[in-house]
């Protein structure tokens, strides 16, 4: 007989211990059902990110996104059952032969389905509450992400990072922001690659296209080792899209894939600020001028107007860019819509 398990939940978020769940399901099962449930109420975390989590790490689990199912959490008859209607429902007939949890409503679960009730990570001297191989729980993780992270995923932990960059011209004080308000945020920064990468390898201060390609997956990389490391934010120096306007720059295009990178910029970042160029230009030897600074600057947002990335200018001296900065920072909360917080005026 074929065997299917099931396992269902909010997965906000997904942690080690869900991940137990659903790996002794694949290596005892023929096929394997998760079910997420939304749940606005306990997370911000969109159900389709929750769900592409699963799939992602486990592509050959069946995902069922719940979007309607009940939200009341108890052990009362009439939620046991609104949960068991619910579920046998969006299975549409298909056979369950294994429910697979770390909760106590396995049991009236695995009845209403006629399934044998797995307990994973369960043992029947504890209560519910306590898990032993994962000691960890997605509400001690919802309160507390950073200080439990080695309980998370990268591909998790990662969605859950408020990810800031920082665009303009050179010279626009982009690397001090960064780098200081991380020092306030106890978190990571994420340096320019591109002017690493470009005093190791320019050629009369040029790069090849396949060099500037180089630096956006380069830098790209560096991003993904700070995200699994950061708290809460991480502030990074430039991306892709800057690449790309050098490339034009340099040599009136850029290769396929540093222009799909670029195009990526449009959903890679929660927060895009601009650095104005009313601060004085530093005219180093890496640099072309403080007119070249000034073209460049108009190039990034008209770039920025036309892929309709919506960014927040910053200006003045350093105090007043960190106090703008933080303003941002203390309004924004990820996977909220930005205008929900500016008042409509009504007639």
């Amino acid at each position: 007989m074929t065997t299917c398990g099931l396992t269902l939940g909010k997965f906000a978020p997904l942690h080690r211990g869900h991940q137990c769940l659903i790996e002794t399901a694949l290596a005892e099962m023929d096929e394997v059902i998760v079910m997420v449930y939304d749940c606005p109420e306990t997370t911000d975390v969109p159900l389709s990110v929750r769900a592409n989590w699963v799939r992602q790490l486990y592509p050959t689990v069946k995902v069922i996104e719940a979007w309607d199912g009940p939200t009341e959490i108890g052990d009362t008859p009439a939620i046991k059952q609104a949960h068991e209607t619910y579920v046998l429902r969006q299975l549409q007939g298909q056979r369950v032969t294994h429910f697979y949890s770390r909760e106590f409503y396995g049991e009236h679960m695995s009845v209403a389905l006629g399934a044998v009730n797995r307990l994973v990570d369960w043992t029947p001297q504890s209560t519910w509450e306590i898990r032993t191989a994962v000691p960890i729980s997605a509400t001690q993780i919802r309160a507390s992400p950073y200080e439990h992270r080695q309980f998370l995923h990268p591909l998790v932990y990662r969605d859950l990072i408020t990810h800031v960059v920082f665009l303009g011209a050179p010279s626009t004080g982009k690397t001090t922001l960064a780098e200081v308000l991380a020092q306030c945020h106890n978190t990571r920064w994420m340096p320019e690659y591109g002017r690493e990468y470009w005093e190791t390898h320019q050629v009369e201060r040029r790069l090849s296209l396949e060099q500037l390609e180089a630096i956006a997956v380069g830098h790209l990389e560096r991003e993904e080792s700070h995200l699994a490391q950061a708290n809460r934010y991480l502030f990074t120096d430039t991306n892709a899209l800057t690449t790309y306007r050098f490339s034009l720059y340099y040599h009136g295009t850029a290769t396929p894939y540093l222009t799909e990178l670029a195009n990526r910029c449009s959903a890679r970042y929660d927060l895009v600020f601009l650095c104005e160029t009313d601060i004085p230009y530093d005219d180093t030897w890496d640099r072309s001028g403080a007119g070249n600074r000034d073209v460049f600057q108009k190039q990034i947002v008209s770039d920025l107007l036309v892929r309709r990335i919506p960014f927040f200018r910053v200006s003045g001296d350093l105090q007043r860019r960190i106090r703008q900065a933080e303003k941002v920072l203390a309004q924004f909360q990820k996977y909220h819509n930005l205008l929900d917080s500016v008042p409509i005026a009504h007639d």
